[in-house]
């Protein structure tokens, strides 16, 4: 079966990330972290459908780790125990968790010495506000970055229709 147009056209690096350039453009923080391979956990919140997940995917692509998705509202604490396992086998695994904002205690609890260590490189994605919605546990371990709405210059669209 083959995977939805979306991700196949995910990018594979910061250069094909559509918009967001004040994060992922030349001498921009998440650049300038993946050009010097010293990344650190990070939440990207904005609205939906304005490259949270693109960029996530374009860092690990970048780096070559092992980069897996996970959800935090649907996604069980034994799907968390899994990554970690691979992250101790194979190094650094960089973990995109969708709606970070939904993470339950016992899933913190487990994450928190997974990201001190830097085994995991999380990107939290969420749509809510981090400062009001994001326990101070996970904010403290991570930097936080805005996404901003694409406007037709920067998206992806017209070069699309061509």
């Amino acid at each position: 079966m083959q995977q939805p147009l979306a991700y196949r056209m995910r990018p594979r690096n910061l250069d094909e990330v559509v918009g967001q350039q004040h994060l992922v453009g030349e001498g921009q923080i998440i650049r300038r972290m993946v050009v010097a391979k010293r990344l650190s956990s990070m939440i990207l919140y904005g609205p939906p459908g304005t490259g949270k997940t693109s960029i996530a995917s374009a860092i690990a692509g970048a780096t070559k780790y092992a980069f897996r998705m996970l959800n935090a509202a649907t996604d069980t604490k034994k799907d968390l125990q899994i990554v970690a396992e691979e992250a101790k086998m194979s190094g650094t695994v960089i973990l995109l968790l969708d709606e970070i904002h939904r993470l339950d205690k016992t899933k913190q609890d487990f994450l928190l010495p997974m990201l001190e260590s830097g085994r995991i490189v999380m990107i939290g994605a969420t749509t809510e506000n981090p400062y009001m919605s994001i326990q101070p546990a996970i904010r403290s371990r991570t930097q936080i970055f805005q996404v901003h709405p694409l406007t037709p210059q920067t998206s992806a669209l017209p070069s699309i229709a061509r």
